[in-house]
């Protein structure tokens, strides 16, 4: 399988970024995904997820209201709108199946800095 992240950049605090994982190599439609992170010094942290089927999401608490995961499911492709980010969401973005252990793509740096 292979997914590719792309989309980040550098933004301000309070600005607004959107991230694409493309893939292949699996049954999108019917796999459930989830956004990743690492910021600089740290460990892995989860951000969210989505379902196959009713797309329905859940998010990590410092995320809940600014950021959204949505699906294409017919171009097999996973998206993270970031709004009103802030500096402590300076980190590189991955997607995967939400699924422990499963591999992710090489990621894409965010970076939020004034």
């Amino acid at each position: 399988e292979q997914l590719v992240e792309s989309g980040g950049g550098f933004v301000h605090p309070g600005g607004s970024l959107r991230l694409s994982c493309l893939t292949s190599g699996f049954d999108f439609g019917s796999t459930s995904m989830a956004w990743m992170r690492q910021a600089p010094g740290k460990g892995l942290e989860w951000v969210g997820r989505i379902y196959s089927g009713d797309h329905h999401t859940t998010y990590h608490p410092s995320v809940e209201g600014r950021f959204t995961i949505s699906r294409d499911d017919a171009k097999s492709t996973l998206y993270l709108q970031m709004n009103d980010v802030k500096i402590e969401d300076t980190a590189k973005y991955y997607c995967r199946r939400d699924s422990p252990g499963a591999p992710r793509g090489q990621g894409t740096q965010v970076i939020v800095s004034s």
